[in-house]
This record gives structure tokens, C-alpha cells and sequence, in this order.
């Protein structure tokens, strides 16, 4: 596919996906939801990438939904609203679950605004590094609206019940600072460096088996969910692939070898 509202590109096997719409403020149109689907599903079939990194363009990291995007939805007939809408979220949620799911580290580098959609979409990462310049907000409220891209799941989960519901029910702009003090970030880098030092986290993030890393993803996605038994359970399952598996296999004759040169 031919990518123009994104941009996509791989080095060193850190894959680096882009909001390319800056004049926008990288707003989230049908469009390029759709290259970010491709994207991401080429990113988690390609064995060679080890870790995705997110980013915007220009000023901002994702303003949310694109508002002609709205307007053509509200500008439908009566009878095609509710199914429009239905259809929208779908493909909204394709996107978060292919973030939430991802089987390798992913962090978003928020290098301005994040808001609406652009929030959700940064908290659907496993990590959070911003510039100073960054903010969030959890904004869907003042439009009427929920926060329909995950927030409601992923913002309890970052900073408390209490707190998630004080932000998504005012909506306010959070500026960096606050969003580490709260949690929603996990680190704040210089703006002139944040894209190279996401990439270099997610390079640390993902030294490991990518067996041993997809695995224990997800089951740890689900351990709110979930009761000891079943997290248990699951890991029982998972650690006998990793028995298979030519990494742990590799390891373990590298940690032998070793440690018989020693003796």
C-alpha cells in the first residue's frame, strides 16, 4: 500500500509509524485510518521488526477525530446515522485492538497535543514518552461525545477511577508535567531528541525472545480481567511454546557454555 497520510519506514528492526497530516494537527481521518490499519498489520506479521514506535508530524501528536469527518456524519440522511456511526467504530476499535494486541513492545512518542482520539491512541501503546511540548486531553465531552478509542479502558488503568473520570468528564488539557506526575506518560525527553530516544527504549524493550515478549503481553493485558487461576493457567500454556522455542533453546546452550568455560 501506498502510504501518503502516514509515513512508515523500519531501521535497525524498530519499525517507526508517523501522522503525516500536520497541517491537520494529524487528525484522524477515514483515510488515513485506514493506511494506519495496513501499517499496523504489516508491523506485527513482519518477524524481522521487533518493537513499533508512534509519532506525529509537525506540532502535534493526533488531534483526535477529523471534524469533516463529523460533519459528513451529521450531515447524513436520519435513517443512515446509527449504522454510519456503528461502521466508524469498528474500524476505530481494528486500530486500538491492533495497538492494545500488538506481539511486540510499542510506545508512542508524543511530540505535542494528544487529544480525543489522539489520547487513546497513545495510552494503546504499552509506554508513553513525550516532549515537553506534549499534552492530553481527554476532550470527547466537550463535543458531545464519549471517548470511543479506548480511554474509558485504558485511562482508568493509568491514573485511578477517581482521576480517569475527573479528566474525561471536563475534559481539560493535561500539560506534560502533570501527565507524569499522573502517570499517563512514563517519560518526558527534550523535543529535539524524542523520536531517537523512543526508538533507542524501544530497542532495550525488545533485546529478548520475541516468543517470550509476545506471550507475556498477553497475559499481562489481561490480568485486571482476569483471576489468578486463569493468569496461572495461561502462563502454564504459554511457557510450554517457550520450552519449544529456538530462543530459549539458544540461551539456555549459551548460559551452559559459559558456564562450563568458567570452570
Amino acid at each position: 500500500m501506498n502510504y501518503e497520510l502516514i509515513d512508515y519506514r523500519c531501521e535497525s528492526s524498530i519499525a517507526t509509524i508517523t501522522f503525516n497530516r500536520a497541517e491537520k494537527r494529524n487528525a484522524m481521518s477515514d483515510e488515513m485510518r485506514s493506511e494506519f490499519i495496513d501499517a499496523l498489520e504489516a508491523v506485527a506479521a513482519d518477524k524481522s521488526i521487533r518493537a513499533l514506535v508512534l509519532t506525529g508530524a509537525g506540532k502535534a501528536f493526533c488531534a483526535g477525530g477529523d471534524i469533516a469527518g463529523m460533519q459528513r456524519r451529521m450531515s447524513a440522511p436520519a435513517g443512515e446515522v446509527a449504522f454510519n456511526g456503528w461502521h466508524r467504530q469498528q474500524r476505530v476499535h481494528r486500530v486500538q485492538a491492533l495497538l492494545h494486541t500488538m506481539p511486540k513492545p510499542t510506545i508512542a512518542a508524543v511530540n505535542g497535543a494528544a487529544s480525543g482520539l489522539g489520547a487513546d491512541t497513545a495510552l494503546a501503546c504499552d509506554f508513553v514518552i513525550a516532549s515537553e511540548y506534549a499534552s492530553f486531553a481527554w476532550s470527547y465531552v466537550l463535543r458531545g461525545i464519549i471517548p470511543d478509542g479506548g480511554g474509558m479502558y485504558f485511562l482508568p488503568r493509568r491514573v485511578g477511577l477517581a482521576k480517569a473520570k475527573a479528566l474525561i468528564f471536563t475534559g481539560r488539557k493535561v500539560p506534560c508535567g502533570e501527565a507524569l506526575e499522573l502517570g499517563i506518560v512514563d517519560r518526558v525527553s527534550a523535543a529535539a531528541t524524542l523520536l531517537a530516544d523512543a526508538q533507542a527504549w524501544a530497542a532495550e524493550l525488545s533485546t529478548a525472545s520475541p516468543t517470550a515478549l509476545a506471550l507475556a503481553k498477553g497475559i499481562v493485558n489481561q490480568s485486571y480481567e482476569s483471576t489468578a487461576q486463569q493468569i496461572f493457567a495461561q502462563g502454564s500454556q504459554a511457557q510450554g511454546i517457550c520450552y519449544t522455542s529456538t530462543e530459549h533453546h539458544d540461551a539456555v546452550r549459551a548460559f551452559l557454555d559459559k558456564t562450563a568455560t568458567k570452570e
